[in-house]
């Protein structure tokens, strides 16, 4: 059995526990934002989070300001965002997939880093930063593209080399006086990111398909979540329901730690590096 190095005999005992209970079965993974902050981008409700009020759908919508606070502060975190690497955490999930020991990973991270960490069926739950559309035409742009618009657009905006990102990409702005708004190269109209405000339902598609992933899986493992959205706690229940069994992994408490059939309280890097090695093929 590999060992978890520098853990403490109860958190490897959970994690030989988790081992034993996701051997031989074929696992969904579901993924929050402690997964990534190794990665560089922190989560808004993890040990030492700094506080943040997140913008709501209604004052993205309503607001002229709202947006142009938003589309400040999205581009100044913009690079930094987009250049945070996939790590050790992210790596063990697409290997575990490379192998066939998952069906899938069901994410409600914006960043993209199980794709490129080599993961081929993700469910990107609350969308992804990669993308932005018009609510009024459709019309979609690749992120890349508009930021390169919003530097030519205002060419007075200097990206700081230093900056304190935030847990979806963006940095609290000093200023965003005379910033102009992007709007759709097509129509004119109210550009959004392709991403779930706070506020906002996921679409019914996209849990439908995160939920078919779970229920066509004999185990869940979640990992760097505190379950504080309802969309994971569904998640855990349809499993829950079928008998399957759950392990969680994540620092600190989170809101489903009693439903858990396994919690392994530490970090996603460590802990699924150390499963990804233990846990064994599955038999023909």
């Amino acid at each position: 059995m590999t060992t978890l190095t520098g853990g403490d005999p109860q958190t490897q005992a959970a994690i030989e526990a988790a081992t034993s209970v996701l051997a031989g079965r074929r696992i969904a993974v579901l993924t929050g934002a402690g997964v990534s902050t190794d990665s560089g981008i922190p989560d808004y409700r993890g040990q030492g989070a700094p506080a943040r009020t997140p913008m709501t759908v209604e004052q993205f919508l309503a607001s002229d300001s709202a947006r142009r606070r938003y589309w400040v502060g999205s581009h100044l975190g913009w690079n930094a965002f987009a250049a945070a690497a996939p790590n050790a955490g992210h790596r063990a999930l697409a290997a575990l997939e490379e192998r066939g020991l998952l069906t899938g990973v069901v994410t409600q991270n914006v960043d993209g880093l199980h794709v490129r960490a080599g993961n081929r069926r993700v469910v990107e739950l609350h969308g992804t930063m990669r993308r932005v559309f018009c609510a009024h035409c459709g019309q979609v742009f690749d992120r890349r593209d508009l930021a390169a618009r919003v530097e030519e657009e205002n060419p007075w905006i200097r990206v700081p080399e230093r900056i304190a990102l935030g847990p979806d990409g963006d940095v609290l702005p000093e200023s965003t006086d005379g910033f102009r708004i992007p709007v759709c190269t097509v129509c004119a109209g109210m550009l959004k990111p392709d991403v779930v405000f706070f506020g906002e339902y996921i679409p019914a598609e996209k849990f439908r398909e995160a939920e078919q992933l779970v229920l066509t899986s004999q185990a869940l493992l979640i990992a760097g979540s505190s379950l504080v959205v309802n969309s994971g706690i569904r998640l855990l229940e349809r499993a829950r329901r079928r008998r399957m069994p759950v392990v969680i992994v994540n620092r600190g408490s989170t809101r489903a730690d009693a439903r858990a059939t396994v919690k392994i309280d530490g970090g996603t890097s460590e802990v699924l590096g150390v499963l990804a090695e233990a846990l064994p093929a599955l038999s023909s």
